[in-house]
This record gives structure tokens, sequence and C-alpha cells, in this order.
């Protein structure tokens, strides 16, 4: 029963650092993403098609 318990414990500690980690991850390229937009409209118009 101890062996249940502790696979059970790790594998929930496993699922919330990989929840920050995709959290982190998600808001950095939300930044980057934002930061980006704002360049090219920034620069619209320099773009030509």
């Amino acid at each position: 029963m101890e062996k249940v318990y502790n696979t059970m414990r790790w594998t929930g500690a496993c699922s919330i650092a990989l929840g920050i980690i995709v959290l982190v991850i998600g808001a950095a390229v939300g930044i980057l993403s934002i930061v980006s937009g704002s360049m090219l409209l920034k620069r619209k118009s320099d773009i030509v098609f």
C-alpha cells in the first residue's frame, strides 16, 4: 500500500511541476508574440507586399 501512495505522490508532484513549466513557457511565448506584433505595427508603413 505504501508503494502505491509513494507512486501517486511522485506523479502528483511531477504533474504540478510540469504545469508550472507549461505556464511559464506559455507566458513567455505570449509576451514575445505581443512584442513582435507591436514591432510590426510600429513599422507597418515600411512593409510592402
